[in-house]
């Protein structure tokens, strides 16, 4: 059992028998598990019994040096999970009245943000979400219970190298957090691209920003890349905002400064269509002449077996294919982006429904190879 206390600017947590962790919380941004995994900010303590945690300080102890505990993932992520909320209550209570504005970008991909925070000119907060909606459930992705059930899908069906288990659901909590505190006077730019991931990213943000009345805008960086810069890109088509340069990302919102703001009708528009959206069971959605589709789990399956067959064509018939080269030749081809570790899993669970031959163990697609059966 954990048990919090705090004294700010410290968090105590209590573990049994007789163990406090103390964390200095030293900002006010929103931490995820990796940023208290490198131990910067902690202290441990040992107590007498458990009713000494009521009355601690840790001013008045002395802590422990030369050794200390172990803390496992599933506590990490509850300590952050409650850092997370003093941090809220923190920025609630000494948020100042600051009459001017501050343009918030968000974004729907996290190098995205990166890029978006390195070329824009400042004053800005940008936002990223570290995510691809373009596959696993979006059912109540707002609420926890939604979160837990797409994290599951996740952690079932797809190779994701994360640092931990909860770096992914610790990121995409942060992100909401990040959201609910944008001030009423802050105008909110949304960025997006031609690929779905992007595009089922607006709704889902407009969708969380339904209750705020600020003026939204949406920037289709691929779009305004075409229209402002290169008309015909030398190394291949730009279908995402991550795929454009710092510096041309701040010319690009330069050039969009005069766009209108959406309506309370392309509001709900949106939100409408998030909705539907996230009311489907399917797993896998594509981009299809601008619109949104979902479609079935194994849309891309054929396709890969007959890539397969053709790559096997060129060396002996026993011959087993590379999981990661099979993946890279199909988004060679691919008319449009494709998320890579999705094929890498639908190629797996064709290796256990016995339609492809497996060499190797299948912990990425860099550590097997396949074949046809």
């Amino acid at each position: 059992m954990l048990y919090t206390r705090m004294n700010d600017p410290f968090i105590y947590f209590f573990m049994e028998p007789n163990v406090i962790f103390v964390y200095e919380i030293l900002s006010l941004d929103y931490l995820t598990i990796t940023d208290l995994e490198g131990g910067h900010g902690w202290a441990t303590y040992e107590v007498n019994q458990s009713s000494d945690f009521d009355s601690f300080n840790h001013e008045n102890s002395e802590p422990l040096s030369g050794y200390g505990y172990f803390i496992n993932q599933d506590d990490l992520h509850l300590m952050t999970i409650e850092i997370n909320k003093y941090i809220k209550k923190k920025k609630v209570n000494s948020q100042q009245i600051d009459p001017q504005p501050m343009p918030v970008h968000l974004v729907t991909s996290e190098s995205a943000a990166g890029a978006l925070r390195v070329g824009l000119d400042r004053p800005k907060h940008v936002i990223g979400f570290q995510d691809s909606f373009a596959i696993g459930p979006l059912w109540k992705l707002d609420e926890t219970i939604g979160q837990s059930h797409r994290n599951e899908w996740f952690y079932d069906h797809i190779n994701l190298e994360q640092p931990n288990d909860y770096e992914f659901q610790n990121q995409f909590s942060k992100s909401l957090l990040e959201i609910d505190d944008i001030r009423e006077q802050d105008p909110i730019y949304i960025w997006t691209g031609n690929n779905v991931e992007e595009q089922i990213g607006i709704r889902f943000i407009l969708y969380l920003l339904r209750n705020k009345t600020n003026d939204c805008y949406i920037i289709n960086s691929t779009d305004s890349y075409i229209s402002n810069i290169k008309p015909m890109p030398i190394n291949g088509h730009i279908y995402y905002t991550s795929q454009i340069k710092p510096n041309d990302l701040n010319f690009l919102f330069k050039q969009n400064q005069k766009i209108n703001p959406l309506s309370q009708q392309d509001k709900e528009k949106y939100v409408d269509e998030w909705e539907n959206l996230s009311q489907s069971t399917l797993v896998l959605r594509i981009l299809s002449q601008g619109e949104i589709m979902n479609v079935s789990e194994d849309y891309y399956d054929d396709q890969i077996l007959e890539l397969i067959k053709g790559l096997k064509a060129n060396q002996d018939s026993n011959h087993f294919v590379k999981t990661g080269a099979v993946i890279a030749e199909f988004l060679n081809i691919s008319k449009m982006p494709v998320n890579p570790f999705y094929l890498e899993y639908r190629i797996r669970d064709m290796v256990y429904n016995g339609r492809l031959e497996l060499k190797g163990v299948p912990r990425s697609m860099r550590h097997y190879s396949v074949r046809l059966k």
